[in-house]
């Protein structure tokens, strides 16, 4: 035990998988444990360095093994992955992630707070509500149109079909089939308190404030960067932030001839996502009061279409968010648009 320097933990739900090696990188232990017994295991341990998976439950275990003085390096499954040899078992699995926490060039995952993992929650449960009334409203246009009760597409259509169910003189729908919109009540009263509580959590943080200063940064966007970027400083520059949400073009390079596609679309697909209505909603704001005051945006417009425009504009939001995150400043206005 004394001799053990990087351990390679393969975590799991009941069963967990150890792989120790000395300094010399020669394999000293291979033993599982079960969950109750793993902080018991560790304890015993000196400070070594410990390697995780950066998965379910990974951000828990590290907050507890650091807290013995471990050191614990969290990494993306895709780049452990090339290090399993043959067969996957948990046990080839603890070994990749011990030969893997080792590599110099390897890249790893910041840990999060507790307060951060608990506003993705809400974001998270959130989505989920906003998922299941889309469903819900689905399903309600499904039903009525059974009955001979259309309505146009979007918002309004919907209420004009809640106004039908709620009216209880109109004879097209039977009083059994008026119960479908109920849980569409109790989903929309659902997403308002979680907005609400996503509010409370951006006036708490500070940095969420200051990100809200960007045009196309709320709360909801300023609150999830906070939340889901635990170390902004682990990216080397503002590309390598926007290429992690995955709004840079897809490389398929090769022989010195650069092809760049669409976005990659890898990473945060929920940060991504957000980014890319904020953009469209400053595109959309300026369209309607004049883009005379951002040239780079009324340039960009007149050359390519409005989403590929957003796409862009998006990618412009993730730097500038990355720069005061990492450098702690605030938004300041372009000297075109002060002016």
């Amino acid at each position: 035990m004394q001799s053990i320097s990087t351990i390679g933990l393969d975590i799991a739900k009941s069963v967990f998988q150890v792989h120790g090696a000395d300094a010399a990188g020669q394999v000293v232990l291979r033993r599982q444990l079960k969950r109750r017994h793993v902080l018991a295991f560790f304890e015993k341990l000196p400070s070594c360095l410990v390697g995780i998976e950066a998965c379910a439950s990974s951000h828990h275990w590290s907050r507890e093994l650091q807290a013995m003085g471990h050191t614990v390096r969290l990494m993306p499954p895709a780049y452990v992955k090339p290090y399993v040899k043959r067969q996957k078992n948990d046990t080839t699995d603890a070994e990749a992630i011990c030969e893997a926490v080792t590599r110099p060039n390897m890249r790893f995952v910041p840990t999060k707070t507790v307060e951060q993992q608990s506003c993705l929650m809400l974001h998270r449960a959130r989505h989920l509500f906003i998922r299941q009334q889309t469903a819900v409203i689905n399903s309600i246009r499904a039903y009525l149109a059974e009955f001979g009760m259309v309505a146009p597409v979007g918002r309004r259509g919907v209420e004009q079909l809640l106004e039908v169910v709620a009216d209880t003189a109109d004879r097209r729908l039977p009083e059994v089939a008026r119960a479908c919109a109920s849980q569409l009540r109790a989903l929309k009263a659902q997403i308002l308190e979680f907005d609400r509580r996503i509010i409370a959590w951006h006036r708490s943080n500070a940095t969420s404030k200051r990100l809200d200063a960007i045009p196309g940064v709320g709360p909801a966007l300023a609150t999830a960067l906070v939340a889901s970027i635990a170390d902004p400083v682990a990216f080397r520059s503002g590309r390598d932030f926007s290429a992690w949400v995955g709004l840079v073009p897809k490389q398929n390079s090769s022989g010195g001839k650069d092809k760049l596609g669409s976005i990659s679309k890898q990473g945060d697909r929920y940060l991504r996502s957000l980014f890319t209505a904020g953009a469209l909603a400053v595109i959309r704001y300026a369209k309607i009061h004049g883009t005379g005051h951002r040239p780079w945006l009324t340039g960009l417009l007149a050359r390519r279409p409005t989403k590929i425009a957003a796409i862009a504009l998006a990618n412009k939001l993730a730097r500038m968010a990355w720069a005061m995150m990492a450098r702690n400043e605030r938004y300041r206005e372009p000297a075109a648009l002060a002016a």
